[in-house]
């Protein structure tokens, strides 16, 4: 019984941080790109690969919050200001 508490819990917690970021909407590579072509000076926030994951990219376009992931770098338009992070997490 203890056990389907705690996944319950957890469960509530994710979704409370879902409704508390607002929306992620994940796309493909190629989309990203097309997204960022559209802003005039995109800021990117990417997080490089490591041994297992793929490069990390998050943006935001018209007040939603894009995030896509690629096995090879994506070529990010030189107009965009880039951060690189250690990590980017998505609560899905």
């Amino acid at each position: 019984m203890a056990n389907g508490a705690a996944g319950a819990a957890v469960v509530a917690a994710i979704a409370n941080a879902i409704k508390a970021m607002g929306s992620i909407v994940v796309v493909e590579p190629q989309e990203f790109l097309n997204i960022l072509r559209k802003t005039e000076k995109p800021l990117v926030v990417y997080s490089p690969a490591g041994l297992v994951t793929k490069y990390k990219y998050i943006t935001s376009y018209k007040g939603l919050v894009f995030f896509t992931k690629s096995k090879e770098a994506l070529l990010i338009p030189a107009s965009a200001e880039t951060i690189t992070a250690r990590k980017i997490e998505v609560p899905f």
